[in-house]
């Protein structure tokens, strides 16, 4: 067993923080790690809470720590951050507004920079909560910010996906825009004291009309002041209630083996592209010239790589 695994059997946190480096520098042990800890995951209850900027996502979060710490719960939290493209430094708000929790050893918390990497940052996202559920944890947070298309591949982990709107934001048709309307289980309306909560509890119920019409499951609305700690509970009484209902219709089973599927996808596409890449990077990447000169076109350029590496797998069988 690679040593870092064994002490994360053993509830070590620096182990725990050193495996999440490991997993975002791609480190060479990387894979034999993850192999390590797949066996000791434990089944946390993975939710997943999106929404746009602005919807206080990070106050509802920091209150929900809270609340699951009253309930003795442990609680491990990914936060993943916008990340400039022009320095790389994540905004790391979240860290600021949950550091109330930093000292608390049944609590860990782990910023995640989304460093422009394309499909990366999901695979990362994963790995990371496979890392915090073989430690223990009983509550797995995954908070992301904006509502675009690698929110709902990170989201596509989660047991459990809450949307986090509030009122007279707007946010309805652009969260139904995103397609995160198809995936959300819970829809948490935030800063529920501000005016106009009617109308967006309306504006929810019709496009849940539209797209739940004929789901078994429709997600219900909780309304909630997370400054005031209000509402807590009932979004927690939900997420557990969406829990059994995932286990008592075999839905969550679907869903754990969707997400299998594609996180082994994931590795192979990964691990496929990165040699690819290297070979490709030892022959001076020469098509570029010819590309950029017009003597050859990006598509037949790409034929060509694909039929160097199928001559290349041919040779080695």
């Amino acid at each position: 067993m690679h040593p870092l695994a064994e002490r994360i059997q053993n509830k070590d946190e620096r182990a725990l923080a050193r495996a999440i480096s490991y997993v975002e520098n791609d480190h060479p042990e990387k894979l034999d790690l993850l192999k390590d800890i797949h066996a000791m995951q434990k089944k946390a209850h993975y939710v997943g809470l999106t929404g746009s900027p602005g919807a206080g996502k990070s106050s509802l979060v920091n209150r929900l720590i809270t609340y699951l710490r009253s309930l003795n719960l442990t609680v491990g939290v990914v936060a993943v951050d916008p990340t400039s493209p022009f320095s790389g430094g994540a905004i790391l708000g979240d860290r600021v507004r949950m550091s109330e929790h930093f000292t608390d050893p049944d609590v860990f918390i782990r910023s995640m920079g989304t460093r422009g990497s394309l499909g990366g940052l999901a695979r990362t996202t994963k790995e990371t909560v496979r890392l915090m559920d073989a430690f223990g944890f009983d509550v797995i947070l995954i908070e992301t910010v904006g509502v675009g298309q690698s929110e709902l591949d990170i989201m596509k982990i989660a047991d459990s996906i809450a949307v986090v709107l509030n009122p007279g934001s707007g946010d309805v048709v652009q969260v139904f825009k995103a397609g995160i309307m198809e995936i959300a289980d819970l829809f948490i309306v935030n800063k529920a004291d501000l005016p106009g909560v009617p109308k967006l509890l309306s504006e929810i119920d019709s496009m849940l009309d539209l797209v739940k019409h004929d789901a078994p499951y429709r997600p219900p609305v909780v309304q909630t002041i997370s400054v005031q700690n209000k509402g807590l509970e009932e979004v927690w009484g939900e997420l557990i209630s969406h829990r059994a209902y995932l286990e008592e219709s075999g839905e969550g089973h679907e869903r754990r083996a969707r997400s299998l599927k594609q996180e082994v996808i994931e590795v192979v596409h990964y691990e496929l592209m990165r040699t690819l890449l290297l070979k490709e990077e030892k022959g001076g990447f020469q098509w570029v010239a010819d590309v950029q000169d017009g003597s050859l076109d990006p598509y037949t350029a790409a034929e060509e790589i694909l039929e160097r590496w199928n001559k290349n797998q041919d040779g080695k069988e």
